[in-house]
């Protein structure tokens, strides 16, 4: 199937993980939106294992096409997709989320009510009986319940689940590529969106379903991960702005830290607000290693 100028094009990137994918596309070819009015580009980062396989599957049904790139991590991989897309609107999601069937609908409808904003979705955890998949979501949930408190005055968006002119997402610089690891590129590539002056609009009825497995050492390790992340976002966005480097308040931890208490869940609402401290703990130790690494470079490299 081939379509010349789409309204949207989808864009995935992915990486070994043929299975998530193919479940993921499925969703994509469920969605009740025609399918003549959206283009998917899934983006090989690297990978191992045939992908195209997957791909052809949906060759069909989709206007779909396979770009393959080095293993240069997901931020790169978007921006490869975007660089090939051929729709009016880039649509953001991951291998691993599997879009609810209004998902493109409600983005469409998003884009009639903000048409040059950068939209963000909701994301709903789609492994509740994994704890640690329940914390890191519900985390996600408090800091969209923090930033995003103004529907049309938004600040964050996580990257599995946003939408924006093509045009402007090419005029603000697409992703920033130059993050040690895949954490903290999306809340740069919001902050930058803003400094341009765009508008962020959230559209909670924009859903996707992830199913992102952890245990304690991958939660751990994804939350170190975010650490050193926020540090690079942290260290860029004083540069752009010409300020010294600024943490949340103290407020923002302590409310925190009571959120899982405030939501229902299938998990202990007290292991989960454990979790979210160990989070924190793995958040800063992050941090701080990220910093002392960049400050021992060679003023050379720094710059």
């Amino acid at each position: 199937m081939d379509i010349t100028t789409p309204e949207f094009s989808i864009v995935i990137p992915t990486y070994n993980r043929p299975e998530r994918l193919q479940l993921c596309l499925q969703s994509i070819a469920q969605l009740d939106y025609p399918c003549t009015g959206f283009e998917v580009i899934v983006v090989d980062d690297g990978s191992h294992i045939p992908i195209k396989p997957i791909t052809d599957q949906f060759a069909d049904q989709l206007a779909i096409r396979l770009i393959k790139q080095k293993n240069a991590g997901p931020a790169s991989a978007r921006n490869t997709g975007a660089a090939e897309a051929r729709g009016n609107y880039l649509v953001f999601t991951d291998d691993d989320c599997q879009p609810d069937a209004n998902w493109l609908q409600a983005v469409a409808t998003a884009r009639n009510e903000c048409p040059q904003a950068l939209i963000g979705g909701h994301t709903v955890n789609a492994l509740s009986q994994n704890l640690y998949s329940t914390a890191s979501q519900l985390l996600i949930d408090y800091i969209y319940d923090y930033y995003n408190q103004d529907q049309r005055n938004s600040i964050f968006f996580a990257s599995n689940n946003f939408a924006m002119p093509r045009q402007l997402f090419h005029k603000v610089g697409g992703f920033e590529t130059h993050f040690p690891l895949a954490a903290g590129e999306d809340r740069e590539f919001c902050d930058r969106w803003r400094h341009h002056g765009f508008t962020m609009y959230y559209s909670p009825a924009m859903e996707v379903y992830h199913a992102h497995t952890l245990t304690l050492g991958s939660f751990w390790r994804q939350h170190f991960n975010y650490g050193r992340g926020a540090f690079c976002f942290h260290q860029i966005r004083a540069k752009r702005e010409a300020k010294s480097i600024q943490v949340e308040p103290l407020s923002f931890y302590i409310n925190l830290l009571t959120y899982p208490f405030t939501k229902l869940s299938s998990q202990p609402q007290l292991l989960i607000s454990g979790l979210f401290f160990l989070s924190q703990i793995a958040n800063v130790m992050g941090f701080a290693w990220e910093r002392t690494k960049q400050q021992s470079r060679p003023e050379s490299v720094q710059s």
